[in-house]
């Protein structure tokens, strides 16, 4: 295969996946001269929408083609065209130690998920704890907490199979560059997530379509023999010598283990307060505070698209922006949800939490982001390891005091935020957040450095996004679970000062988000992988 880089195709050209295939072939043909029978196969790997001039809106693309004339066809075409680089993942061999018992994985989110995924096609038949329910059960938990208000820790969308991303928009952007993330995305595809997201610039999958997926990844891992257990909290870890000998589960089951994979995730809060008392080192962090914008959808598409809004090749638009003020701090938009919803993320009786949710045609009305300034451990107050923990669950605490303790979320519109008064009624945009809302002023909430840089954040960005500061657009508070507020550290080999724990993913403070979760949840499994030797060998 060779690979053909920088191809551009007009909108019209690009209505359906068969259109696309047949007009790059014809656009290959033509430009490269190559004879019809010459060209035996063509791949997308990467698909972009270019949008910097919206009167010539375009998709840019890179292919992998199959010819008979390769060697020529490179020679001559050297700026062009080159060898498909060689992006396959490959196994690292087993090592040579003795497992005395299975590997451990707390937590089902993507870091646990595919470490289990990993180490079970491996042979390692890894058991998986995983504190809340599978999918389907989470879900109607969920949703009878919108319906009652009566908050459990099961009710929580943090919490059980999929972790936090899975009541997302499934987000697969990632900055990091790792062979280990086409293994994720395959993998994904394989469990039934759209082939699309093999080389869509900006990959996602969708709640409603994740969920089927997440079901799939864990009967592959069972097929496999690993063991998951749902309802499974560890309670304690079982520690002699300095080395891991075991967990609890729920304060009644022992588990023997010598290797335990930590996937707790960024709100695990009570598993934080234990392994704190168990003398693990953890570091505080700096994170994220602010709230959810929700505009018509319509206006973003307008402000990105212009004239083309409503062409057929193009999705839901989405943005992602940055300011930096003069005062040090800087805000900046996270886990933009075209057409999608604002959703509560609580996961403690008496605090609110937000959080956005897309599903896979992103075809609600509103658009929602979050909008969020960074804060220090300098802002804590307190050099406690778990002071972040506190700092996130005041301003939760708070919302939760402000809006008549029923698990309503605090709103203002944005006009009236920005000139600090109290919102008394809707305009164009309905808030989408369940199970209701209350006016409140933002300052009442948020400290002042918060408020003052969101404020001269949303000026900035109507500059860069026109409408973006539309004085009925609603402002939804507040999220606080942007990145885990803690680091569990870990050392050259992956563990924690304690032998046998190995932090990994979002919660431990080494990843941000669905794909790098993932990858820091393989590069773990790889490790167990590289030092032991798996079940069937023993």
């Amino acid at each position: 295969m060779i690979r053909v880089n920088n191809l551009k195709l007009n909108l019209d050209q690009a209505v359906d996946y068969a259109s696309e295939l047949a007009n790059l072939r014809k656009l290959v043909i033509l430009r490269y001269r190559i004879k019809q029978n010459e060209l035996l196969s063509l791949k997308i790997v990467k698909k972009a929408t270019d949008a910097r001039k919206k009167a010539n809106i375009h998709l840019m693309y890179n292919i992998d083609i199959e010819v008979s004339n390769e060697k020529y066809l490179i020679k001559k075409h050297q700026r062009d065209i080159k060898e498909t680089p060689n992006l396959k993942y490959q196994d690292i061999p087993s090592g040579k130690k003795e497992l005395d018992y299975q590997p451990v994985i707390i937590g089902f989110g993507p870091s646990g998920i595919f470490a289990a995924l990993i180490l079970s096609r491996r042979g390692y038949e890894p058991i998986v704890l995983e504190r809340g329910y599978d999918v389907s059960r989470r879900t109607k938990e969920w949703n009878q907490f919108l319906e009652t208000r009566e908050f459990t820790d099961k009710s929580s969308i943090l919490f059980g199979e999929g972790g936090a991303g899975t009541f997302s928009d499934g987000k697969l952007t990632t900055l990091i560059k790792d062979l280990r993330c086409r293994v994720v995305l395959e993998s994904l595809v394989n469990a039934g997530a759209g082939p699309e997201i093999l080389y869509v610039s900006k990959p996602h999958i969708g709640t409603d379509v994740l969920k089927k997926v997440i079901k799939n990844i864990r009967e592959e891992i069972i097929k496999n023999g690993g063991v998951i257990k749902f309802n499974a909290k560890v309670t304690d870890f079982l520690i002699e010598n300095n080395q891991l000998t075991g967990v609890m589960v729920n304060n009644e089951e022992t588990i023997k283990t010598n290797v335990c994979l930590l996937g707790i995730g960024h709100s695990a809060r009570d598993t934080f307060q234990v392994l704190y008392e168990k003398s693990i080192n953890i570091q505080q962090k700096p994170f994220s505070i602010g709230v959810r914008i929700e505009h018509p959808q319509d206006l973003i598409n307008l402000a990105q698209y212009g004239k083309s809004k409503d062409h057929p090749s193009l999705g839901a638009a989405d943005y992602k922006l940055s300011y930096h003020s003069q005062s040090g701090r800087s805000a900046y938009t996270f886990c933009m949800c075209p057409g999608g919803f604002v959703v509560n993320a609580s996961s403690e009786a008496g605090g609110i939490v937000t959080n956005g949710m897309s599903l896979n045609k992103r075809d609600n009305v509103n658009a929602n982001s979050a909008l969020l300034v960074n804060v220090t451990p300098k802002d804590f107050n307190s050099d406690h390891p778990l002071a972040g923990v506190e700092f996130q669950r005041k301003f939760e605490q708070l919302a939760f005091e402000l809006t008549g303790k029923n698990y309503n979320a605090p709103i203002q519109l944005m006009e009236d935020f920005l000139n600090d008064k109290q919102s008394n009624q809707l305009g164009r945009v309905i808030p989408s957040y369940r199970p209701g809302h209350t006016f409140i002023k933002m300052t009442d909430l948020f400290p002042k450095y918060v408020t003052d840089t969101m404020k001269e954040a949303i000026v900035s960005f109507d500059h860069k996004l026109t409408g973006f500061a539309l004085g009925d657009a609603v402002i939804t508070g507040p999220e606080t679970r942007s990145s885990s507020p803690i680091r569990i550290v870990r050392d050259a080999s992956f563990q924690s000062n304690i032998l046998g724990i190995y932090p990994m993913g979002e919660g431990a403070g080494y990843a941000g988000g669905i794909m790098s979760s993932a990858v820091d949840g393989i590069k773990i499994a790889e490790r167990i992988i590289g030092e032991y030797k798996k079940m069937s060998d023993m």
